[in-house]
């Protein structure tokens, strides 16, 4: 008999709790946090199930991160990146999985239309695409021109 039959159970549990939510967890530049429902692009209460799922089991993350620009004639564009990390993860170490990526696409954008950053992280290895991506961001405040400093 195995010993650790309960922690797989758990584990298996957990992903599918977090694909029938379609759960991702949406990261913008000034540190605002969402669960969303990927695919209607819903608030998700963080219950204590979905955060257990989320944070206490590591994860396959699917990573969309992008960069909202708005050019000088006030057109809203988005430049992006999905990257699908090797190995497994546990929500709090996502950060240093994606940094490299984050900073690479930030530094080919032009300075002057750059008005915010986020990323959508997925677990299960669901990815994206642009038009799914621009919706969650639109929805969690994108393009909100950052405030100027009097």
């Amino acid at each position: 008999m195995k010993s650790n039959i309960p922690r797989a159970r758990l584990e298996k549990v957990s992903r599918s709790l977090l694909r029938l939510h379609r759960v991702a967890v949406v990261r913008m530049e000034n540190d605002d946090q969402y669960l969303i429902d990927w695919r209607d692009v819903r608030a998700i209460a963080p219950s204590r199930q979905v955060m257990g799922a989320l944070c206490d089991i590591s994860h396959r993350w699917v990573i969309y991160i992008g960069a909202f620009c708005v050019d000088a004639k006030g057109e809203t564009y988005m430049k992006s990146t999905e990257i699908a990390p090797d190995g497994m993860y546990k929500s709090d170490s996502l950060a240093e999985v994606l940094e490299h990526c984050y900073r690479e696409l930030l530094a080919g954008c032009n300075p002057n239309h750059l008005v915010g950053s986020g990323w959508i992280a997925v677990p299960g290895g669901k990815g994206l695409d642009e038009a799914q991506a621009a919706r969650i961001f639109e929805a969690c405040g994108a393009w909100k021109v950052r405030e100027v400093a009097a």
